[in-house]
């Protein structure tokens, strides 16, 4: 049957998805192609702006223009006319829209999910002929494709593109460099102020119990070391909140125990209101630490 299965928007440089078409189809030969796409959309600034690509019994068909490309896969026997009046009407659309700082500004995936709306509308349109009321600007795309046709990936392109996307995912594997956490909430901000106001008063502390351990040879040099050590976990867990990382879950948790046990062993020098004060400062940046998770991929990434 020929019809338009999946429609995505990317942006370029560097392959975010900022909308998509929802679809439930399970089969394992779309299931491929459309990692075919995914391959396809992280590399479109190395690619000709109109391209078509043969997968089994489908085409990828894609499009790009100002940063922003246009993604599709339709049945093989698809018109081509078709394919790409639809990649048009969605770039008209979107540039209209959005504009291209708001677009070049996004970081999450997804970011213009409600365009997925748009795309709807359109795939159920070009999907059913009668009701496709663009026949009219069919004869002005064939003549473009006539005189500038797409460029066809060929299967070695492909593969060289795949081999390019394994080597750049393997670099990074296990670190995830470019991982993004949700955007700081207020009650998060509060506990990162107060954490640094902690770290300023054990490094305060710290400077003092070095002059007096100049004056005073008999002063115990553990005591500089546990001010210390409380100053370095707090500003840490300011970086955990603040980036992610392996494990950070249990490193907030080894952070907040330095801190519990600095304090047990400055207890001759802190009253029990300062040490509660610094133990359920570093407790609240634990659970905050915590509560901002990293931003996953939406539930239909799967393109």
């Amino acid at each position: 049957m020929s019809t338009v299965v999946f429609a995505s928007v990317v942006r370029v440089k560097d392959g975010l998805p900022l909308s998509a078409s929802t679809d439930y189809e399970q089969d394992p030969e779309l299931q491929e192609t459309k990692r075919h796409l995914k391959t396809l959309s992280k590399k479109l600034s190395q690619l000709p702006d109109r391209c078509s690509l043969k997968s089994g019994s489908y085409n990828v068909n894609f499009t790009s223009s100002l940063g922003v490309g246009y993604l599709m896969v339709c049945a093989a026997s698809y018109p081509n006319v078709l394919a790409f009046c639809f990649l048009d009407e969605l770039q008209r659309e979107f540039i209209v829209t959005y504009d291209s700082k708001r677009i070049g500004g996004v970081v999450r995936p997804y970011s213009f999910i409600e365009f997925d709306t748009f795309i709807q509308k359109t795939k159920q349109r070009y999907n059913n002929p009668r009701s496709l009321s663009t026949k009219l600007n069919l004869s002005d795309m064939q003549t473009e494709i006539r005189l500038r046709p797409p460029h066809q990936l060929s299967p070695d392109e492909l593969q060289a593109l795949n081999g390019c996307s394994r080597r750049s995912s393997a670099k990074y594997n296990g670190i995830a460099p470019t991982q993004m956490l949700e955007p700081a909430s207020l009650s998060g901000i509060v506990s990162c102020v107060l954490t640094v106001l902690c770290g300023g008063l054990n490094l305060l502390r710290g400077v003092h119990a070095i002059e007096s351990i100049l004056q005073n040879d008999g002063e115990d040099f553990n005591y500089v070391m546990a001010f210390f050590l409380g100053t370095a976990a707090c500003i840490y867990q300011c970086c955990l909140f603040a980036y992610f990382s392996v494990w950070r879950n249990s490193k907030s948790f080894l952070s907040l125990a330095l801190i519990c046990l600095s304090n047990m062993y400055l207890h001759e020098l802190r009253n029990l209101w300062q040490i509660l004060f610094h133990v359920a400062v570093a407790a609240f940046m634990t659970l905050q630490i915590r509560l901002r998770r990293p931003i996953g991929k939406a539930p239909d990434y799967n393109v």
